[in-house]
């Protein structure tokens, strides 16, 4: 199988369970984070930048994207470990790359967890570099 063999198309609501499991077996869950208050959350602003890739009927990877203004943020791309090496990060990648220059956003941002340096080659592939910044947050929200 190849990207080709994948199907990307926007979140449906029927998608929760199955999306909320794929990111807990790729380890994206943290107690702090409630999936479904982040899903709720996505679908309030620009619910069409929330992407799923499907092969053979399931569920087999994810992506949100989203655009200020000012610039793009990647969150929740996922592929499942089974179908992991076969270009659907990739393909998730270039289809919110797109739609994020019909929107005229000239960045994307997104921040790798300090525990998944693994992953920055990925995106160094597909053209990302490390930013002199140092990223700081404040929760407003508690979700537990």
């Amino acid at each position: 199988m190849s990207s080709q063999d994948l199907s990307i198309r926007p979140y449906h609501s029927s998608d929760e369970a199955a999306i909320i499991q794929l990111w807990h077996d790729c380890g994206l869950t943290r107690p702090w984070n409630d999936p479904r208050k982040d899903i709720a959350r996505k679908l309030m602003v620009q619910s069409e930048l929330f992407l799923v890739g499907e092969t053979g009927g399931g569920i087999v990877g994810t992506l949100m994207g989203g655009y200020d203004g000012h610039r793009a943020w990647i969150n929740y791309l996922a592929v499942s470990p089974a179908h992991q090496r076969r270009g659907y990060a990739t393909a998730l990648m270039r289809a919110v790359e797109r739609r994020l220059l019909e929107m005229g956003c000239p960045k994307i941002n997104l921040l790798i967890r300090s525990s998944n340096v693994a992953v920055k080659d990925f995106y160094g592939t597909l053209g990302f570099r490390q930013d002199e910044v140092i990223s700081l947050g404040k929760r407003l929200i508690p979700d537990h």
